[in-house]
């Protein structure tokens, strides 16, 4: 089966960086908290190591934020080997585990990439419900909370051959699918692979999405593995990249879409897993929605390519650019 979201039509017959940025990343590259490994289980500690650029010195601290950019509690550290858990045990006492972002401060300024603490809850998988996918109510001992997932922040770029789009990804909204995602990027999944299904605007519809991810460049082929749908709120709008799936909710795999507008798009809300946000490459993403089509929605002439994927250390936490919006759109 094919891997695709609905067009808008099914759909309604059913119902150039910052500078900031650059300087970020070459801090980051002289500046890390990192993590010892990926997996913490619940009540162990959090190894972590403290580097610092050469020269540098002050008061270093490590501050805990929520996905919301509000900051729970800070702790003083110090160069070298810290235990996360021994400076923040909130970590293993909130009674409603949430995504949080370890930050390294000195003097109070951020530095480097933020580490992503997302807690291993078990899902709660989607279910259909006619067409829809729904989220069944369940007890909440059956959320059962196992550790942390931890990793350093991290943007996505795509190379293609129209020109270069980067993402934030966006793992406050959508973990599991974040993590799977980073693990297809950096295992060289996204290589030499067809934008295989492009809709723009046309029929008087505003314009749609670009799919890609699929290395047979049929729309039926993936990594040979799935995750769940999770229950991202995040909305499909200009540069959103969402996750491609069957029917069946829970098929998300490697294939995602790059959204085109908001009014194009915003039915798939809730049903389809968004979980990243264009933050450069406007230009990219307006070149892919004018590419020719024929036949189902396929490229013609000479398809548009992703030459590859590859990530790079995010700004520090709250500092990274803007999501893009779409040019002339006019803010309400």
């Amino acid at each position: 089966m094919k891997s695709t979201p609905p067009t808008p039509v099914a759909a309604a017959a059913r119902a150039a960086l910052p500078l900031a940025l650059v300087a970020a990343m070459a801090q980051s590259a002289a500046a890390q908290l990192t993590p010892e490994r990926e997996y913490y289980g619940i009540s162990r500690t959090i190894p972590m190591t403290v580097a610092l650029p050469s020269g540098v010195a002050g008061d270093v601290e490590i501050a805990l934020y929520l996905a919301d950019g509000q900051e729970a509690e800070r702790a003083a550290a110090a160069e070298g080997a810290v235990d996360l858990a021994g400076l923040f045990p909130v970590l293993w006492t909130a009674t409603t585990p949430q995504i949080s972002y370890a930050q390294l401060l000195v003097d109070g300024e951020p530095i480097g990439p933020s580490v992503v603490l997302s807690p291993m809850v078990t899902p709660n998988l989607a279910q259909l419900s006619g067409r829809q996918a729904v989220f069944p109510d369940r007890p909440a001992q059956f959320a059962k909370y196992s550790g942390l997932r931890a990793w350093s922040d991290k943007h996505v770029v795509f190379s293609t051959s129209l020109g270069e789009i980067e993402f934030r990804v966006r793992p406050d909204k959508a973990p599991n699918t974040v993590a799977n995602f980073l693990d297809l990027v950096e295992g060289g999944y996204y290589t030499d692979i067809l934008f295989h299904r492009i809709i723009g605007a046309k029929d008087g519809r505003e314009p749609f999405m670009a799919q890609v991810g699929d290395p047979t460049g049929t729309g039926a082929g993936g990594p040979g593995r799935f995750v769940d749908l999770e229950p991202s709120d995040l909305p499909h709008d200009f540069g959103v990249l969402s996750m491609a799936r069957t029917g069946d909710p829970n098929t998300n795999g490697g294939q995602v879409f790059v959204c085109f507008s908001r009014g194009g798009t915003y039915f798939l809300d809730a049903q389809y897993c968004s979980f990243a946000e264009a933050v450069s490459g406007a230009e990219t993403i307006l070149a892919l929605e004018k590419v020719e089509t024929g036949e189902e929605d396929r490229p013609v002439g000479d398809p548009p390519v992703l030459k590859s994927a590859r990530t790079i250390p995010a700004p520090p936490f709250g500092k990274g650019p803007e999501a893009l919006k779409r040019p002339g759109t006019v803010e309400r």
